[in-house]
């Protein structure tokens, strides 16, 4: 039997995995789901437990399905989640995900502040309540006990390193995406571990994105039914994977992914500092960073359409097939129907918790249809926005590489190549950050071959509408008008609503 590694990538809304032979070739896969809880507003929790079942499952499945164990195993996982620690290595607090609000304040006066902005330049990432530094000042402000209690502040990703080694090291990459990281220095920031209170002996040891360690736990290794002496690369974030998985390193190429929320990335030898729209700057590897911003708003935006504006809870294959239907019926612009897609608040390029949806321009002749579609265009809008200012920032983008959900729906990739007059390229529909991980290992593994490319990229191609284009420029500028009209009215209402 060829010899293959599993990439896997632990998302935050399940675990992925993915059998790679030496040539690149997909040959197995395996997919485990957990919930999240919202136990009160603005939260956004899990149980570590669950996701390490989720891990050890897909793990397993590979391996029953192949009958042979892997050479290597690669791991990729979601940024910015948090978890407390005690003495005793376990858990004191449920797994803190990106989307949690409840530093929202916190956020807002560091960024206000005379540190927010050297904060953001020597770490590469936002300052907003999704990282781990703004949760950790507020465990310190509002959970002083938990604060006093923890030895260590860590990643999902580490959580499960630790299972396996029984140590806490984290990867440059992961580590670039905590708000804690000296992106040029490559070690903890001095003046962020000021601001959360702690130093940097409650943080993993940093360690490169192609680092491996061996031996697994034995207990461990027989759990997860592959030899103790397997190599285990510890990989890189989720997004920067996904664009080594979708080969959107290349100048002139971006990728972006819309899977339950978004983001438009690129590859670069150096940081692109942007404070107005933060920018992220996240570590690939040594010589690459990946460069971007992240829109909170995607795949969930459909997921409420079918619930609020259809009245379905459980879309079937069918219901989405319908819904595409209807929406490609309606012109481009929706009839001079918007959606400014704010329904989860909004990361780049506003970073404003507190940003809330808007359909505008709501005339007697809309129909349901042209709502759905409206909704959909204003998802891409926002990608198109974030696309503008990177290119403004870097050079111009040619191709993008798309993955996530939404490669389901030609109908709204077709949308998204007209909204921004780029050629999109469908690489593979497997997982971008899985494969993104098995190809990281692949690189240092002297039993593989080089990567295939032969993903027929030229057969998966989507060229822009340019009549299409050409209507959607004038509608585009037309939606970059209407948050800075509507923020003011956002805010009062946010303290309305909060009494």
């Amino acid at each position: 039997m060829e010899q293959y590694v599993i990439g896997i990538d632990i998302g935050t809304g399940s675990t992925k995995a993915l059998a790679v032979t030496g040539n690149g070739s997909v040959i197995a896969s395996s997919q485990n789901y957990y919930p999240t809880l919202n136990p009160r507003p603005g939260f956004s929790e899990q149980d570590p437990e669950l996701i390490w079942q989720a891990f050890t499952t897909c793990i397993r499945e590979i391996t029953l399905q192949i009958k042979q164990p892997p050479s290597a195993i690669s791991l990729s996982s979601c940024m910015h989640s948090l978890l407390l620690m005690d003495k005793d290595h376990l858990p004191l607090t449920p797994l803190i995900t990106w989307a949690d609000t409840r530093s929202e304040e916190i956020a807002a006066r560091i960024r206000n502040s005379s540190d927010g902005k050297l904060l953001y330049e020597s770490t590469g990432t936002p300052v907003h309540p999704m990282t781990p530094m703004s949760k950790i000042i507020w465990f310190r402000e509002h959970a002083p006990d938990l604060f006093s209690q923890a030895t260590h502040f860590i990643s999902i990703k580490e959580f499960i390193w630790h299972r396996l080694f029984g140590s806490y090291e984290i990867d440059h990459s992961v580590a670039s995406a905590t708000g804690l990281f000296n992106i040029h220095e490559l070690q903890w920031d001095s003046r962020a571990l000021e601001k959360c209170g702690i130093d940097s002996a409650k943080l993993s040891e940093p360690v490169p994105t192609d680092y491996i360690r061996t031996p697994i736990t034995g207990a461990i290794a027989a759990h997860l039914q592959v030899p103790v002496q397997t190599q285990i690369f510890i990989g890189a974030s989720d997004g920067c994977l996904a664009n080594l998985g979708t080969r959107a390193t290349r100048p002139g190429f971006a990728a972006v992914t819309v899977g339950t929320s978004g983001a438009v990335r690129i590859a670069s030898p150096r940081p692109i500092a942007q404070y107005e729209s933060m920018l992220f700057n996240y570590i690939l590897d040594r010589h690459t960073f990946i460069c971007g911003g992240p829109v909170n708003n995607g795949g969930n935006v459909l997921k409420w359409v079918f619930r609020t504006l259809l009245g379905n809870e459980t879309p079937s294959e069918l219901d989405y097939a319908n819904l595409f239907n209807r929406v490609s019926e309606v012109p481009p612009g929706s009839r001079g129907l918007m959606f400014l897609p704010y329904l989860h608040g909004e990361r780049a390029p506003v970073w404003n918790g507190a940003a809330s949806g808007a359909f505008v321009g709501i005339r007697s002749w809309h129909t349901q249809a042209g709502f759905l579609r409206a909704a959909l265009e204003g998802v891409c809008y926002g990608l198109n926005q974030i696309l503008q200012i990177i290119e403004s920032a870097s050079q111009p983008i040619e191709q993008l590489q798309v993955s996530g959900g939404f490669v389901h729906s030609f109908t709204w990739m077709q949308m998204l190549a007209d909204i921004t007059g780029k050629r999109l390229s469908l690489v593979q529909t497997e997982d971008a950050s899985a494969l993104g991980a098995a190809l990281l290992a692949l690189e240092h593994l002297e039993w593989s071959a080089e990567p295939s490319v032969e993903n027929k990229e030229e057969e998966s191609l989507i060229e822009p509408n340019l009549s299409h284009h050409e209507s959607y420029q004038k509608y585009f500028k037309v939606y970059q008008t209407l948050y800075p009209t509507l923020m003011q009215t956002m805010q009062q209402l946010r303290q309305v609503e909060n009494g």
